[in-house]
């Protein structure tokens, strides 16, 4: 049976308080938790803890919210919680060396893609983006660059047509935690082999920002309809209306539709729970979309209630236009 190991936890949204979640289930002693510092959410703009920092106070664990790892003093902190192991998953801080050398197994993180096919921010959201047929979970040993160290342990999945950013990520968040349990398992019976990673093969995650998710109806239809997927549910894809050029409509769920002679952008059918626009090649059937100030609803609820909304021949605009 493994030796128990006294671990620091270190992440701060949902995904990570899964995976610290799984730790606390397991023999293993978690001896402080470091998550970012509350952040100002909701029209009230009130200070949130993040989910991380819910889940460890419930359980009773040490909460530590240092705004950066660099200084002399937090580090001080951290290596007198002596910990065997830090286990990192969507933090939000670099870790500089003396963090990575403190632990005495040093530092794993949990990332969401197959290493090193996406380093960086979203790996989630890029992976759908760019029309993989596959995802998975890495565990890697963390060195000081971006998701650069060797791997552990790897679990895959495949991306289906129907997947989003949404769930992906709950995929995922489940493929972590048996992978994370394994490689601790591994490195406290010393018998972690560590693979390296193939830096050719690597591509950069990028954040995803709000800019980035209005529709270039110029585009292919299958390469706006991956992104649509892909941001769904943050950011969320979305176009304007050149009759009404400072309304965004978010489009949630979109298909495929069939070849259109209309110019891109263009409206060319409206049935009763589709609008189907002319793209540069091909068209999408949006099937779920959010008027302004409104909820999110099915195109024919949309439809329903609002007669007249949308006509044939009307034009969606493109970016900086």
């Amino acid at each position: 049976m493994t030796t128990p190991l006294r671990i620091i936890f270190a992440g701060t949204p949902e995904f990570a308080a899964a995976h610290l979640h799984v730790l606390l289930d397991s023999p293993h002693q978690i001896v402080a938790c470091y998550t970012q510092p509350d952040r100002p959410a909701g029209r009230g703009k009130k200070l949130k803890p993040s989910p991380v920092k819910q889940a460890a106070e419930a359980a009773g664990i040490e909460v530590l919210q240092p705004q950066s790892l660099k200084d002399a003093d937090a580090q001080a902190e951290l290596a007198a919680l002596n910990a065997d192991l830090m286990v990192v998953v969507a933090y939000g801080l670099l870790l500089p060396k003396a963090v990575l050398d403190t632990p005495r197994l040093g530092c794993i993180n949990v990332h969401a893609s197959l290493l090193p096919r996406w380093r960086g921010a979203a790996p989630i959201q890029r992976a759908i983006e760019a029309g993989d047929s596959q995802s998975g979970v890495t565990i890697m040993q963390m060195d000081v660059g971006l998701d650069t160290g060797d791997m552990l342990v790897e679990q895959r999945c495949p991306i289906t047509d129907q997947d989003t950013g949404g769930s992906l990520h709950d995929t995922l968040m489940s493929l972590g935690g048996p992978a994370l349990l394994s490689a601790i398992e591994q490195l406290a019976d010393d018998k972690a082999q560590p693979q390296p990673q193939d830096d050719s093969e690597a591509n950069y995650a990028a954040k995803i920002t709000k800019a980035e998710a209005e529709l270039n109806w110029s585009a292919d239809a299958a390469e706006l309809h991956r992104k649509i997927r892909a941001f769904n549910p943050f950011p969320v894809a979305f176009t304007r209306p050149a009759k009404s050029p400072d309304d965004r409509i978010r489009i949630w769920q979109a298909r495929l539709g069939p070849a259109t002679e209309g110019a891109p952008g263009e409206i060319v059918q409206i049935g009763e729970d589709q609008i189907t626009v002319a793209c540069g090649r091909g068209s999408l059937c949006i099937e779920s979309l959010q008027l302004p100030g409104k909820r999110a609803m099915a195109v024919s609820d949309v439809l329903r209630g609002n007669a007249g909304l949308f006509a044939l021949g009307e034009r969606l605009l493109e970016p900086n236009t």
